[in-house]
């Protein structure tokens, strides 16, 4: 679990880290949105064929999260942040200094200074945890429109075989997603 020490931790290496690289050095990688398309249609997916045992909340406002979901994209395609666009607990060392490291970069991509540490508010809620505090001075709208689309990715992709090598992998998805969609939920009615 998170403790607020290390949130705080964590928190100003996120902040380090995309001072440090905005503008993003000059590589080739993809944009956010271009990395994220895919994964934002899970709303849509699951419009197009509900599963019998979806959130009754979540049947009855498909048409709003895939909207939703939509705005969440086109907001990740601003922005010149390398953004590491996988903050987790298990992708973060930290030191003895309490100066943290981000590992595993296979999904950096250009998009939004923000981008990591909303990141980061879902693994903490993931975990159990309070995020409202990492998300302050971050605009709500986008906030809850990139929660959208995360929520749908893991729901939908949590219900496909899992990839050869990783049996455990849509259980994990889906752990995420259950614990998304009641936050996405008060995010959209309040």
């Amino acid at each position: 679990p998170w403790s607020e020490a290390d949130i705080e931790t964590v928190l100003d290496g996120l902040h380090d880290l995309a001072a440090a690289l905005t503008p993003a050095p000059p590589i080739a990688l993809p944009r956010a949105s271009d990395h994220l398309a895919d994964d934002f249609e899970g709303w849509s997916r699951i419009a197009a064929d509900p599963p019998a045992d979806l959130d009754p909340w979540a049947r009855a406002n498909l048409p709003h999260l895939t909207a939703s979901a939509a705005r969440g994209l086109a907001a990740t395609a601003s922005g010149d942040t390398l953004s590491h666009c996988d903050i987790r607990a298990d992708n973060i060392l930290v030191r003895d200094d309490h100066s943290p490291v981000f590992i595993d970069w296979p999904w950096g991509c250009i998009g939004p200074d923000w981008l990591d540490r909303l990141l980061l508010a879902v693994n903490v809620i993931v975990n159990g945890g309070d995020p409202d505090g990492i998300l302050k001075g971050l605009d709500p709208e986008s906030v809850t429109d990139v929660v959208a689309g995360m929520t749908g990715f893991f729901l939908h992709t949590s219900r496909t075989p899992p990839p050869p090598g990783i049996p455990t992998v849509r259980a994990f998805q889906r752990a995420q997603a259950d614990a998304l969609l009641p936050w996405l939920r008060k995010r959209l009615l309040t």
